[in-house]
């Protein structure tokens, strides 16, 4: 099996937007193959503690292997990060000195021919599960959902301008055979997406984020589950969240702005009846990205944002 390794991104500035001190307790929601992890519990030694999610059991394999020399001091679970609060209650954790997303697919997964996460790979299953167990595949979505509903997918989930004629073409092609790789994907596509606007980099970026984005369920509840991780930090504490695409963004933009807000009442009320306090100052008033240095050594950085906020109360 290929082993699994990934580099995580904005390390430094994730570190240091996270103002780690020894003897706090840390949530990594997206553990990966231990990257952001590793260095939480470096950072915070002797004594931090480090409570960590995942959905992807060989992810969560190679994170127990990574961080094998800080035995003792942190805890993975197979789970969505969005169960935070069942997590942080087995632990017996009322509140957290900082917490970090990273929303990135690993290189692992998309490298790992079997996984099906890439247009780069046309015999690949289409899968882009992030967990095994899943019963939901891409296959499954391209080749039984109707018509309406992959073309919304499409349109919502990739933003991709020609959804409608991917979808139609989906529809008759799997009329004739079903779908079962990346490259029947890839081909049908292209077929559909006119040349002269195939020329601003892969024609089945969106469509592949966006399938993949339905298969795993990546934006459902991801409002309020920022919003409530960001509630369990302690006075003072840090959450940072790094992004891959301009939904997920947009979406914790949403939420630290709700947070920073006072009062959300309708603003043709003369006083204040929500009684919303300011929960948390943004650090980042607009989003850190990676330098040049990075991108050129790690490619899949260059589209990556990072958000970071302080709670206040």
């Amino acid at each position: 099996m290929k082993e699994f390794a990934h580099i995580p991104v904005m390390l430094e500035e994730c570190m240091q937007g996270l103002n780690l001190k020894d003897g706090g307790t840390y949530f990594d929601g997206t553990v990966g193959g231990g990257g952001h992890s590793y260095e939480i519990l470096k950072r915070t030694a002797p004594t931090g503690r480090l409570i960590a999610t995942d959905l992807d059991d060989d992810a969560i394999a190679a994170a127990k292997k990574t961080l094998a020399e800080f035995e003792g001091r942190f805890a993975i679970y197979k789970s969505d990060y969005k169960n935070f609060g069942n997590v942080l209650k087995s632990e017996n954790c009322e509140s957290l000195d900082g917490a970090i997303l990273d929303f990135g697919v690993s290189s692992y997964q998309i490298d790992n021919e079997e996984r099906g996460f890439s247009y780069m790979k046309p015999s690949a299953p289409l899968d882009m599960r992030m967990d095994k167990n899943n019963p939901l595949t891409a296959e499954i979505i391209l080749n039984e959902f109707p018509r309406e509903r992959i073309a919304k997918i499409l349109k919502e989930y990739g933003e991709e301008k020609f959804a409608s004629e991917i979808a139609a073409n989906l529809v008759k092609s799997r009329g004739k055979a079903r779908i079962t790789t990346c490259g029947e994907f890839v081909d049908i596509i292209e077929n559909s997406i006119p040349k002269k606007f195939q020329s601003n980099g892969p024609a089945a970026r969106k469509s592949f984020q966006a399938i993949r984005i339905a298969v795993n369920g990546e934006l459902d509840g991801l409002y309020d589950c920022i919003t409530g991780l960001t509630r369990k930090l302690k006075k003072g504490g840090r959450i940072v969240i790094l992004t891959f695409h301009s939904l997920e963004d947009r979406i914790v933009k949403n939420a630290f702005r709700m947070l920073e807000c006072d009062c959300i009442c309708d603003k043709s009320l003369p006083v204040c009846v929500c009684g919303k306090k300011k929960e948390i100052e943004i650090l980042t008033k607009k989003p850190i990205v990676a330098s040049l240095k990075e991108m050129t050594i790690n490619s899949r950085s260059k589209c990556a944002k990072l958000r970071i906020a302080e709670k206040i109360i």
